[in-house]
């Protein structure tokens, strides 16, 4: 059974990030099932780290960019939005090149929280760092928040 609440289509979704770091990073959402979502990144000049790997900061945006929008679209979007309060990130494995892709399952969809398992590999395969996303779940009336998805 599917977990989504609000429809899911990966050309709209892939548009909000046009213009922010999910876009100048080159992050684009490739997969969705019943209960994942998907993305993969370059790893080239704008994820490297000095050494010429990626950098540990660029998969936690992967991550934290796949578990925030899987997270709010488990919601009802005109009434509810999600943030992240917390992200554990633990990197098994460098990556030089190529693309890694990230995929987001749900550990727990709560009513005020929401907690997500994001696996990173490369296109090996091979697992290249796993985090944990926790994402508290708030009212867009209580906090007045007035944003409109594209």
């Amino acid at each position: 059974m599917a977990i989504w609440k609000t429809k899911m289509d990966l050309e709209a979704i892939n548009s909000w990030g046009h213009h922010c770091m999910i876009g100048y990073l080159g992050i684009v959402f490739c997969d969705v099932g019943d209960d994942y979502l998907s993305a993969r990144m370059p790893v080239d000049h704008r994820t490297h780290q000095p050494y010429g790997i990626l950098h540990g900061g660029a998969s936690c945006v992967l991550a934290e960019t796949i578990g925030s929008t899987a997270g709010l679209l488990c919601l009802d979007v005109a009434k509810e939005y999600c943030l992240g309060i917390n992200i554990e990130t633990h990197h098994i494995k460098m990556a030089q090149s190529g693309y890694v892709t990230g995929t987001a399952k749900p550990v727990h969809l709560g009513r005020t929280t929401q907690l997500w398992e994001i696996t990173i590999v490369d296109e090996q395969q091979k697992l290249i760092s796993t985090t944990r996303l926790t994402l508290i779940v708030r009212s867009r009336e209580h906090d007045k928040v007035t944003f409109k998805l594209p």
